[in-house]
């Protein structure tokens, strides 16, 4: 039995690439051959992971493909002839980024749009939290499942980098966010609490906020106006930082606390469980099921009732002890469910259950594809043989007509989401 992945782009570390690879191995363990596939590929995973337009991408019994954003895959997998399965990793919602960047708006609305056009046309949609997989029941979609995210702490078993430690590690109560800094995740609120915190409680405070930025530099200009128009000292912007800066940050953290407003599921969540700092965070979308009873939910804006809250699991030792003891329990169920066997049970449903038609494509659908995966990987890589190709001003409207093609806009930003 073949039965292959799809990925838009694999990246090492990056969570749904990691995932792929360990289900690959699962399935290749089973006795099945199996490959994943991606339309980007990291210089350090080319052979390991194949090119989208190689010929065995469309060869598989059972494709899966995983959906975080709008891509040229989303077409193609409606169209395969074997059995079809969704892994749906969540769109942020498209008005997050109205204000700030038009881009991701715009891939966000058209994320969306191609989510929606794949209810009835594959065979099992799989949501990796219960938030996601009511998304899809919401859309359409059915069956639906949840295969959950295991996350892989190794990159938190590493030697911590003791820059962060001597920076950091002091009688100073450190409280940290691990995340993008994106409007969904709203680091202007975990300024304001911030603040409040600092100018009520604790003046021996300094808020650390670790993550990538790359983007959204007019956002991070705002954060920055923000602090000056509080006038709040010790919020500390980091950017994207490396796993040994990551893990020492989780060691000097006092309290983890988010304000994110749009969770698919927040790895950054489990991580503190593990590394056994307390959480705090916002009651919205997937966050209250995957503390699952550990650390503390809120449901306020107020940056002084938050305050209040963080001054209490800071200060409270019999709270604290409370917490950390809740986030062993739910870090433990997490890990006790059998991943191995739920992947391979939903393999066998879809082999069982009843084959949902392919979508009807052109005779030339797949020709047509690979021609407009060329043209592009021309415009992309020589740039200048491309504006000399001898075409008319209506030749060139056909060409960008291809670039289109049956499979939506083949562009850059859909190769690689943000």
């Amino acid at each position: 039995m073949i039965i292959n992945q799809w990925v838009p782009a694999a990246h090492r570390g990056d969570a749904i690439g990691d995932s792929a690879r360990r289900v690959r191995e699962l399935l290749r363990a089973h006795g099945h051959q199996s490959e994943l596939y991606a339309l980007t590929i990291d210089d350090d995973l080319r052979g390991d992971v194949l090119p989208f337009s190689h010929d065995g991408a469309r060869q598989g019994d059972v494709t899966i493909f995983h959906f975080a954003l709008p891509s040229p895959m989303t077409e193609p997998f409606a169209s395969l002839p074997g059995r079809k399965v969704l892994q749906y990793h969540n769109i942020t919602p498209a008005s997050f980024f109205a204000p700030y960047d038009p881009q991701l708006f715009r891939l966000a609305a058209l994320g969306r749009q191609e989510l929606q056009s794949l209810a009835g046309r594959v065979d099992l949609a799989l949501g990796d939290s219960e938030f996601n997989r009511q998304e899809l029941d919401a859309l359409g979609f059915a069956p639906t499942a949840v295969l959950p995210v295991v996350p892989d702490f190794s990159h938190l078993e590493i030697v911590p980098d003791p820059r962060i430690a001597e920076a950091y590690d002091d009688e100073w109560t450190n409280i940290l966010f691990v995340g993008r800094l994106v409007p969904n995740k709203r680091p202007d609120n975990l300024i304001r609490f911030f603040h409040a915190y600092k100018t009520l409680y604790n003046h021996r405070s300094r808020l650390i906020i670790a993550g990538a930025y790359g983007g959204f530099e007019g956002y991070l200009a705002q954060l920055h106006a923000l602090i000056a128009a509080l006038g709040v000292d010790d919020v500390h912007l980091l950017g994207q930082v490396t796993d040994e800066e990551l893990t020492a940050l989780y060691d000097v953290a006092d309290l983890f606390l988010c304000a994110s407003e749009h969770e698919g599921f927040c790895v950054p969540l489990i991580e503190s469980f593990y590394k056994r700092v307390p959480v705090l965070a916002y009651a919205a979308t997937a966050v209250p099921a995957t503390l699952d009873g550990g650390g503390i939910l809120y449901e306020t804006r107020d940056p002084r009732r938050v305050a209040a809250l963080m001054e209490a699991l800071v200060s409270d030792g019999d709270l604290l002890d409370r917490v950390l003891d809740a986030q062993d329990a739910a870090l433990d169920r997490l890990l006790a469910q059998d991943f191995d066997r739920l992947v391979v049970r939903f393999v066998e449903q879809v082999l069982a259950g009843p084959r949902k038609p392919p979508a009807p494509v052109a005779y030339d659908f797949w020709r047509q594809f690979k021609l407009a995966d060329e043209l592009e990987e021309i415009q992309q890589t020589r740039p200048a043989a491309f504006r000399a190709l001898p075409f008319s001003a209506d030749d060139a409207g056909t060409v960008a007509d291809l670039g289109q093609s049956a499979t939506g806009p083949i562009t850059a930003s859909g190769r690689r989401p943000a």
